[in-house]
């Protein structure tokens, strides 16, 4: 029996996309539905579309690529936002992976995946842009030095970050917050 590729990626039982420099050329009915959008409103977009903010789009391009170059992998949680329906804008946390079609080229093309993890992982305060950037590193398991290192910025700023989490979420230590970030 010969298998069908375009009928396995329609109906993969997660987000799927093609990209090629940042663009999606095309996108499964999952990724649709996860977002809440029409194929038409995706394909031959900017993943842009998908952050919650064009400041968090560039910075996670500019994060992944080297990992891309060297690894041809990458995955993380990272929070989006629902582009259309009911949830219009709502934030949700999303665990994507992704492969850069050509190692040396890594934005070129690549296919990516999209789990949506809101059912276990509910966005429960508002966050800026770089907290919700800590955030997913925290609960990566990474330490302020390492979450400084990757995101560019010093550990004590990333501590600062760290106390307006926990402020927000009641956490009365970092264990804490990454259990109430992990558990919603």
């Amino acid at each position: 029996m010969e298998i069908d590729y375009r009928l396995a990626f329609d109906m993969a039982p997660v987000g799927l996309a093609l990209s090629r420099n940042r663009t999606m050329v095309d996108c499964n009915r999952h990724l649709c539905d996860m977002f809440g959008a029409r194929l038409e409103q995706l394909v031959g977009q900017s993943f842009q579309v998908l952050y919650p903010s064009a400041q968090e789009f560039e910075r996670t391009g500019a994060r992944i690529a080297p990992l891309l170059n060297r690894h041809g992998t990458y995955s993380d949680d990272r929070i989006m936002k629902r582009l259309d329906g009911r949830f219009k804008g709502e934030p949700f946390w999303c665990h994507v992976t992704g492969r850069a079609l050509n190692q040396a080229a890594p934005h070129e093309a690549g296919i990516w995946s999209f789990e949506d993890l809101s059912e276990r992982r509910p966005v429960k305060a508002e966050l800026t842009p770089r907290e919700r950037e800590v955030a997913a590193h925290l609960m990566a398991g990474l330490t302020s030095k390492e979450i400084g290192r990757a995101l560019s910025i010093s550990h004590r700023t990333v501590e600062i970050y760290r106390a307006k989490l926990m402020r927000k979420y009641a956490a009365s230590n970092t264990g804490d917050l990454v259990h109430k970030l992990t558990s919603g």
